[in-house]
């Protein structure tokens, strides 16, 4: 059943496209919606609209009224849906990752800093450390905040926190050394 806008432009001025192409987008648009959705069109919306976009550079040359523009619209449909599986069947299948199945036996960097350090967590090795020193460090090497920014945040000088930071850095060498046997 077509819309009274439809009728409107039968018995209105044939030569105006925008008439013609929003009588068809009301007639038209949920039955090419529906086709494409009906033949497994991945984005049957998204593709419905480029269905209008491309029929209305055309509608000036158009015959036929709004007979013509619905069999013009179910053609670019149709392309565009033999688009759609022409370019799935050449895309690449894609896997989500799973890490059990993973065969490759290299730590990443993440594991690598947060793992195993000389048979000591690295956590454990900060845990050991005072209160100030684990928070120079953390907010010096782990959030990378500047010395002026580290000093605003703990409210300490400047002079404090480089003086922080390199006795924290002592603190933890000497801590390592002795797990390793190497001091």
């Amino acid at each position: 059943m077509l819309d009274p806008l439809a009728d409107e432009y039968v018995q209105a001025d044939h030569d105006d496209p925008a008439l013609l192409f929003t009588a068809a987008y009301n007639n038209f648009a949920g039955p090419v919606f529906g086709y494409l959705r009906a033949r497994g069109v991945d984005d049957p919306e998204a593709v419905t609209q480029d269905v209008f976009l491309a029929l209305y550079p055309k509608l000036e040359t158009l015959h036929g009224g709004l007979q013509g523009a619905k069999a013009l619209l179910f053609s670019i449909a149709h392309a565009r849906m033999v688009d759609h599986y022409r370019k799935r069947e050449r895309t690449p299948g894609s896997t989500p990752y799973d890490s059990d199945l993973d065969s490759r036996r290299t730590p990443s960097a993440e594991d690598q800093a947060m793992g195993r350090a000389s048979g000591l967590a690295v956590t454990e090795l900060l845990d050991d450390l005072a209160d100030d020193y684990r928070e120079v460090l953390a907010l010096r090497v782990v959030a990378d905040l500047s010395v002026e920014e580290t000093a605003a945040t703990m409210g300490k000088s400047q002079g404090a926190v480089k003086q922080l930071q390199r006795r924290a850095l002592s603190a933890l060498k000497k801590r390592a050394q002795r797990t390793n046997g190497t001091s």
